[in-house]
């Protein structure tokens, strides 16, 4: 008997519905499943195999083939496990739910039947709007981020014979509903506010400039003249995020894993302050399965570089292109991934290698050769990208 569920997979930031179709046939006991399924996706049967037992359900016998599909798509994480064991339930004869094909269904499953949560369900579940679906199955945990998208009924689940009984019309569904309204009217939420800084009236006047127009700007000053105190206060004065913006923003952070549990939408601007001794895929994003990087992570909002040039050249020079373009692009064999990358660039800087170069209170070290090979480091082309340069007075 052949069972179809839809799931979804997350390529870059964007979600794709997948095809997940589950067939039981005779012969000899067996679990394959194909359609170019990575690491975590072949260690599901071991998982599904045991939640379904430990649910009080039956394993079919025989040969069950699962076939995952665009199969042209490299299907990663464990988001495939919810949606396997309800086909190869609705495939026994288990489970009978005529509209499990119109469902999208995602979740991880634990060996006793408990679902758990999987990186990027909003951007699956805004695909299956897309696709024309209007009922979504995720995690419990999960089920407020998915709630964000309008039109679509959300269940959230946390055991797999719960989703049973939902789907078999057993228990009365109870949609989860996120009151957006509210959460946008609590974007004011910042932790620091610019309002608190007393004193340099012409820096506070250029960072006000900069949030207007949105423009990149570099702090050049000794220690202690509050350069990083001021950048850190600097996504208070702008903007509110709208509702496109927080979507976008919070599928980020969905997709990275880095979305609060207690968070189902992000409504402030982000602010990342990454360490100088970043590498250029932390900065920009890949890895082995690509992520979204430092740049990444601070779309629509502020990416702060204190220290500006201990970082390492190479580093900083893979930033000339989101800056220009506000994305990343990332080239594999396979494909190629794009991740938005409009930010708002405020660095800092000391004068010198010691710091205290123009200091009226300590006196500078540093040869004018050693200064020359410092302020060197930074390249006139990423200089050029930087609209207001400002020297922060002692």
């Amino acid at each position: 008997m052949l069972a179809r569920v839809h799931s979804g997979a997350v390529i870059g930031v964007q979600g794709l519905v997948v095809r997940v179709e589950v067939d039981l046939g005779r012969g000899l006991p067996g679990f394959s499943t194909v359609g170019l399924p990575e690491g975590a996706v072949r260690e599901s049967k071991d998982r599904v195999r045991s939640a379904i037992r430990n649910c009080g359900y039956e394993f079919p016998p025989g040969r069950i083939t699962v076939n995952l599909a665009p199969a042209a798509v490299k299907k990663e994480g464990t988001g495939y496990d919810l949606p396997m064991a309800l086909g190869i339930l609705a495939a026994a004869g288990t489970l009978e739910c005529p509209d499990l094909a119109r469902i999208c269904v995602a979740g991880e499953l634990s060996l006793d039947g408990g679902v758990r949560p999987v990186r990027g369900i909003l951007s699956m579940v805004l695909a299956a709007r897309e696709a024309g679906m209007g009922r979504c199955l995720v995690p419990a945990a999960n089920a407020a981020e998915a709630a964000v998208v309008r039109d679509m009924e959300v269940l959230g689940v946390e055991r797999l014979d719960e989703a049973v009984e939902l789907l078999a019309g057993r228990r009365a569904p109870r949609p989860v509903r996120t009151d957006i309204e509210a959460l946008l009217g609590s974007s004011d939420s910042y932790v620091v506010d610019f309002a608190e800084v007393r004193g340099q009236e012409h820096v506070k006047r250029a960072l006000e400039v900069a949030a207007a127009g949105g423009h990149n700007i570099l702090l050049s000053g000794v220690p202690g003249t509050g350069k990083t105190m001021m950048a850190r206060r600097l996504p208070s004065i702008l903007p509110d995020l709208d509702l496109e913006e927080a979507i976008e923003t919070t599928r980020i952070y969905s997709t990275a894993g880095l979305l609060p549990p207690e968070t189902p939408l992000m409504v402030t601007r982000p602010f990342r302050s990454p360490h100088h001794t970043i590498s250029d895929a932390g900065l920009i994003g890949g890895g082995r399965v690509p992520r979204p990087g430092e740049v990444s992570l601070a779309h629509n909002g502020v990416l702060f570089l204190d220290e500006l040039p201990e970082f390492r050249k190479h580093v900083l020079e893979v930033m000339r292109q989101p800056l220009e373009d506000g994305v990343v692009t990332i080239a594999r064999a396979a494909m190629s991934l794009r991740f938005p990358a409009r930010f708002m660039l405020v660095t800092a800087m000391n004068p010198c290698p010691c710091g205290y170069l123009g200091d009226l209170s300590k006196e500078c070290t540093c040869t004018p050769v050693q200064v020359q090979r410092y302020r060197s480091r930074l390249s006139g082309p990423l200089l050029d990208r930087i609209d207001l340069h400002v020297e922060v007075p002692p």
